[in-house]
């Protein structure tokens, strides 16, 4: 079975077609690849603590036991019922016991669940999954914008919250890197609330930790500015620390769509500072100077050509197998050579 785009990827983790018998979720969201797996897990079984019908496996100990996945996945439940098999930190070097298993298994074996880490589009593993007639793989990057909105309605209305659009452009613009944060901060803003209700922008910003953001503050500022030697230390510094390039350039690109609106607003004959606090959030005090600054140093046919340049990025971070790290900084350093001095 080919890869679950993902368009399709929620109505297959609600409903796995029951042909599958195993599924490959990877990518570097850590908590949606959790959060999925949860879920797939609970349409076998309900009671993830069952000992007869549950198995959790760490990927390197089947390399020592190479029959043990078939040999658990064609194990009868004591008292019925398909089993389930979670492996995780999984990795290319048992893609061929895999193989193996999926030349002899059927669809009343166990549900196997792999969890991995990110796989490039060579990765023999997942070319394994994308290939197989009952297998298929989910790729799980961070939430985009189009994404996210769904997601925090869905958390805050089991409280009974409703965020303004102020509140939802807040906490989309400082969400979305790893679904288990996202939720974990929002179900923080849920207990600070205290009640059903309103969501307001001033709510969010008193509970939302936007550290995630904040990482990113001295990349933007440094690609805005054009300052190579600034950003060279802030990507060294951020990906020492595990940040995933595809978060890089997402932060990148949203700092540049708030440029984008930002010269709109001027054009239409706001000035700068108003135009500025019209963003929703507003600029903050701190960076108000750097970001006007930026709007002088920023026509608005550069600002595209840098949007375009970071959705590429980010497709080819995806679609091929050159390190993700190196695209990144070419393309951040690329674009501040599009900074009009």
């Amino acid at each position: 079975m080919v890869k679950i785009r993902t368009t399709h990827q929620k109505n297959f983790i609600k409903n796995p077609n029951p042909e599958i018998t195993c599924i490959l979720l990877y990518g570097p969201d850590r908590g949606l690849i959790s959060e999925y797996a949860l879920a797939l897990a609970k349409t076998v079984i309900d009671d993830l603590s069952d000992p007869f019908r549950v198995v959790n496996i760490i990927g390197t100990d089947l390399k020592n036991d190479p029959t043990r996945l078939t040999d658990e996945s064609k194990a009868i439940a004591l008292g019925g019922g398909r089993r389930l098999i979670r492996v995780r930190n999984a990795s290319d070097s048992i893609t061929k016991l895999i193989s193996t298993h999926l030349e002899i298994c059927n669809k009343d074996d166990a549900l196997i669940i792999l969890e991995c880490g990110e796989l490039g589009p060579r990765s023999s593993l997942r070319k394994l999954f994308e290939k197989s007639k009952i297998a298929a793989s989910i790729a799980c990057y961070g939430d985009n914008t189009q994404d996210l909105p769904e997601v925090i309605n869905e958390t805050l209305s089991v409280h009974g919250l409703r965020p303004t659009k102020e509140a939802m452009t807040y906490l989309v613009s400082n969400l979305g890197l790893d679904r288990s944060i996202t939720r974990s901060e929002l179900e923080k803003l849920s207990i600070y609330m205290g009640a059903p209700g309103s969501v307001e922008l001033t709510d969010v910003m008193a509970t939302i930790n936007d550290n995630a953001a904040m990482v990113m503050d001295d990349i933007t500022l440094a690609v805005g500015c054009g300052d190579k030697t600034m950003l060279d230390k802030a990507l060294s510094r951020t990906f020492m620390v595990g940040t995933h390039p595809i978060q890089v350039l997402r932060a990148t690109a949203r700092h540049f769509l708030r440029l984008h609106e930002t010269t709109g607003l001027i054009k239409s004959g706001k000035s700068p500072e108003m135009a500025m606090k019209s963003l929703k959030p507003p600029v903050i005090f701190m960076q108000v100077t750097s970001f006007k600054n930026q709007l002088q140093s920023w026509p608005k046919k550069n600002i595209s050509d840098a949007l375009d340049l970071l959705i590429t990025a980010e497709m080819d971070c995806k679609t091929t197998n050159a390190p993700v790290k190196a695209i990144c900084w070419r393309t951040l350093m690329r674009i501040t050579q599009l900074v009009k001095h």
